[in-house]
């Protein structure tokens, strides 16, 4: 017998949760589909979780830059078993919530692997379901090593859910997921490499703010490998080893565990997408302006399953979501905007991108003011004691718009957000310069980062 709803959302994420919500206060039958609790990596596997194990972190990082400046250095350490229950304190009661409110909502929400069967068909767990429409939001999942031992790696998943914390870890590859990580694991004792095939980690970001963080985290104990690739990982006795090139040269390194931080692509892979006449490419769903299927007018993909111009962050799924339901209900008539969408990287201080780079910015004919800063001197970091701050903002010499903001420093990617909001809704520099701000807080240095 065959189930028939208005939408059906694949993925219980942010993305897939926006749009369900929306649709059912507009009368739609909506059903929502995931294998996993209800919440996706956000608040599950990815941001919310990992923040709160950072807020351990921040506090042995705030007490080490405060000794001899008024803390007496003592034996302040992280119970790393009782930090994970505190994140779990917050996670366990993600799934039941979320699935409650759907509920209350009148959303039916089913548990189990979907499946393609059709253009408007889907198989879900055994059941024959037709749709209106489908919203694909499945997000993404760790990137395959593709080498030998390769399931030696515990991913991003497994390491939030360590009871206990080894000694000696091994991340590969230098994004997100290995920075962040990496810089709890050593605040909480452990012994860090990163092991990164490309020049630099943090890609995305400044690579002058980078190799300043870079030298900062080598002076917390971190290592890093840079021009290394894996070659594979096996284990020996008690030990596992990472095999890594460098120029052709071989070396090894010994660990407790490796974590596979190279990366995420898209979860698409199990849901047939073929059979449904749906494009798509290793970015994801290939949709139109509007989010819509290029190929099957009834799906729609959002989030970090579809090929957008939107950088994987929640907030974009968020709004991502909203488009993508505004759009099935009402037409074709809304596309996302990614203006000003901040960027961090929460290592410890924090990595903040938003808008173009400097390379970017200077491509072409426009005349670019670029406002470096050395901030460690200013007052909003003496306070904490904090021996590294450093921004980079870069405006159109001739329209005095802001073109890229680039910060590193503590509590920076709150300052963030006062650049994120002038940039989606076109104030100046000059603006940004006037504002009258709570003072001391990091904000009112928003001003002086123009230069």
């Amino acid at each position: 017998m065959t189930e028939t709803y208005d939408l059906v959302v694949l993925g219980v994420g942010m993305a897939g949760l926006t749009a369900a919500n929306r649709c059912a206060r507009e009368g739609w039958s909506v059903a929502v589909v995931d294998p996993l609790p209800y919440g996706g990596t956000c608040a599950l596997r990815g941001c919310d979780p990992k923040k709160m194990l950072r807020r351990g972190a921040e506090v042995i990082e705030a007490a080490r830059m405060m000794a001899g400046l008024g803390v007496r250095e003592g034996d302040l350490t992280i119970d790393w078993a009782a930090l994970m229950a505190h994140k779990r304190n917050f996670t366990d009661a993600v799934p039941d919530k979320i699935e409650g409110g759907l509920d209350g909502k009148g959303v039916a929400t089913l548990h189990g692997p979907a499946r393609f069967t059709g253009e408007r068909t889907l198989d879900v767990d055994g059941r024959a379901i037709e749709a209106g429409h489908v919203l694909i939001a499945t997000g993404q999942r760790p990137r395959d090593l593709g080498v030998p031992g390769a399931e030696l790696a515990t991913d991003s998943t497994d390491f939030l859910e360590l009871d206990e914390l080894p000694r000696r870890i091994v991340f590969v590859g230098g994004g997100y997921v290995s920075m962040e990580f990496a810089h709890i694991a050593a605040r909480a004792g452990a012994e860090v490499t990163v092991a990164d095939r490309g020049e630099r980690p943090l890609k995305a970001f400044d690579p002058d703010l980078v190799d300043a963080l870079v030298a900062h985290s080598r002076g917390v104990g971190m290592r890093f490998e840079t021009g290394a690739e894996l070659l594979g990982i096996e284990r020996r006795g008690a030990d596992l080893v990472a095999r890594l090139a460098r120029a052709g040269e071989g070396f090894e390194v010994a660990a407790d565990l490796v974590v596979n931080g190279a990366g995420r692509v898209p979860e698409i892979d199990g849901l047939n997408l073929d059979a449904a006449n749906v494009a798509h490419g290793p970015k994801g769903v290939t949709v139109t302006e509007h989010l819509r299927s290029t190929t099957n007018e009834r799906v729609f993909a959002a989030g970090d399953a579809a090929d957008t111009a939107g950088p994987p962050l929640t907030p974009v799924a968020v709004h991502e979501g909203k488009v993508a339901a505004s759009n099935m209900i009402r037409g074709d008539r809304m596309v996302p905007d990614y203006r000003g969408v901040p960027s961090a990287a929460f290592t410890l201080p924090e990595i903040v991108r938003i808008g173009l780079s400097e390379d970017e910015a200077r491509q072409g004919d426009r005349e670019v003011r670029v406002a470096v800063n050395d901030t460690s001197g200013w007052y909003s970091n003496r306070r904490v004691g904090a021996s590294l701050g450093m921004t980079k903002v870069i405006t159109d010499a001739e329209t005095d718009e802001v073109l890229g903001v680039h910060l590193l420093g503590h509590h920076y990617a709150e300052a963030a957000n006062l650049f994120g909001l002038a940039m989606r809704s076109g104030l100046k520099a000059s603006d940004l310069k006037r504002m009258i701000s709570t003072y001391p807080t990091v904000g009112s240095d928003v001003g002086s980062m123009f230069g």
